[in-house]
């Protein structure tokens, strides 16, 4: 369905649930795929892991899939991708993200893992672009999301739905992870609502409070993933230092060259992993 004519999701009668269940139909007829086993969101320098994972036996523009949207950021590659690995396991790929920040609501943000969960999918593999906090980070530097603080103000829970969320980032998934490249470090990832890049003293306030990593999604999409019971593992890439920390200014520019550059490691470091599970 494209976007430029009316989104299901943006009828607050409607169930998104519903929907999703929807979305995973599209997919299975336009792939010829009845179920997937694990779900990746290709987030700004992680695209070119779908070429490597395994065999991309189908490739559908994601505005074909029931309540997706065309891409709007840069960096993102507007498509769905169903990739047999060598394990014979099925990944559904990803690479079009819808941000908080674009004002289309919480329910058209989590669609994507939403409709991964109705495709079957058990894991879900969340991955970013990202400004880091830890001095001894570099930009291009891969790491582990061990939890987030959630600093957009929202949620995709609706009315009275309660979830645990003391283990969300899966401590099994970080530790396998581990076994494939055993200088990983970790750290707490926390959502601003966006577009605007966080000010010195947004850093300051989200080192203070716990917060390693600093972006503008992954966290409300990991609460939905909690919902429908799938496991997750996040994955930061450091594009660049936080402001305060870093003396230049920042650009999505340079968001895109820092992934462009890295985007040959990080590639290969999450094919091994996607490969392992």
């Amino acid at each position: 369905m494209s976007d430029a004519i009316d989104n299901p999701l943006d009828d607050p009668t409607a169930d998104p649930f519903e929907i999703a269940a929807e979305a995973a139909d599209d997919i299975a007829r336009l792939t010829g795929v009845d179920r997937h086993d694990i779900a990746l969101t290709l987030g700004s320098g992680w695209g070119r892991a779908a070429e490597i994972i395994g065999q991309t036996t189908a490739t559908i523009p994601a505005t074909e899939v029931t309540g997706f949207s065309s891409p709007a950021l840069e960096g993102h590659v507007g498509s769905l991708r169903s990739i047999l690995t060598p394990k014979g396991r099925r990944v559904l790929a990803i690479g079009a993200r819808t941000h908080y920040y674009e004002g289309h609501g919480v329910r058209r943000v989590v669609h994507s893992v939403r409709t991964a969960a109705a495709a079957g999918a058990k894991v879900m593999v969340l991955t970013n672009g990202a400004g880091g906090i830890k001095t001894t980070w570099k930009p291009g530097q891969p790491v582990l999301i061990s939890d987030h603080i959630n600093l957009t103000g929202d949620s995709p829970l609706e009315g009275a739905t309660f979830i645990d969320l003391t283990d969300l980032y899966s401590l099994r998934l970080r530790d396998l992870a581990r076994t494939i490249d055993p200088t990983l470090d970790e750290g707490v990832y926390c959502q601003f609502r966006g577009p605007q890049y966080e000010t010195p003293a947004e850093v300051r306030m989200a080192k203070t409070i716990g917060g390693h990593i600093v972006g503008m999604s992954t966290a409300l999409e990991a609460i939905a993933a909690r919902q429908a019971g799938m496991e997750i593992l996040g994955f930061t890439l450091v594009t660049n230092m936080a402001a305060g920390i870093q003396t230049t200014p920042l650009s999505h520019q340079e968001v895109i060259d820092a992934g462009r550059e890295a985007e040959p490691v990080i590639a290969s470091l999450l094919a091994r992993v996607i490969g392992a599970l």
